[in-house]
């Protein structure tokens, strides 16, 4: 039951995020198009809280099969039906239709659906224009409720 449930709301969420779409970010150049797929990743770590309004900050480091890395910090803001307090430490997400390391930066939408108590666990998809970001990561705390709001990926200075 407790698992049905858990896959109830992920899948609800990522149907949201996918729905949501969002605008092209000011990075992307229709000339970078052409050129290939670079793979990368994110490795990062967050804190958050929640009462009806959702805040959550953190750190990572972006890193391409083409050697570049960028460091990153992370912000969501998000409005729903949320209580909690969590972190999630190691986090990894993957991009997809990447062709240069600062296409990743911006603001993804983002639509979450969680229940998780003490241990737990976080899998979303977000989307920026034609780039999207699969999530996944453990960590510990209390998160309870549905969101929708913004994801922002900025360059650590």
């Amino acid at each position: 039951m407790k698992s049905t449930t858990s896959a109830m709301l992920a899948t609800t969420a990522l149907a949201c995020a996918l729905s949501l779409g969002a605008a092209p970010s000011a990075h992307a150049h229709p000339m970078h198009r052409a050129d290939a797929d670079i793979d990368c990743k994110l490795h990062y770590d967050l804190t958050g809280w929640s009462l009806v309004y959702k805040h959550t900050t953190g750190t990572g480091v972006v890193s391409c099969d083409n050697g570049q890395t960028l460091p990153v910090k992370i912000s969501a803001r998000a409005i729903g039906l949320t209580a909690g307090k969590w972190h999630v430490d190691n986090g990894v997400g993957r991009f997809s239709d990447v062709h240069n390391i600062h296409e990743v930066l911006g603001n993804y939408a983002q639509a979450n659906a969680n229940a998780a108590l003490v241990k737990s666990g976080e899998a979303q998809v977000l989307t920026k224009g034609t780039v999207s970001l699969a999530l996944h990561g453990s960590g510990e705390g209390i998160n309870l409720g549905v969101s929708v709001g913004q994801f922002t990926i900025t360059k650590a200075e």
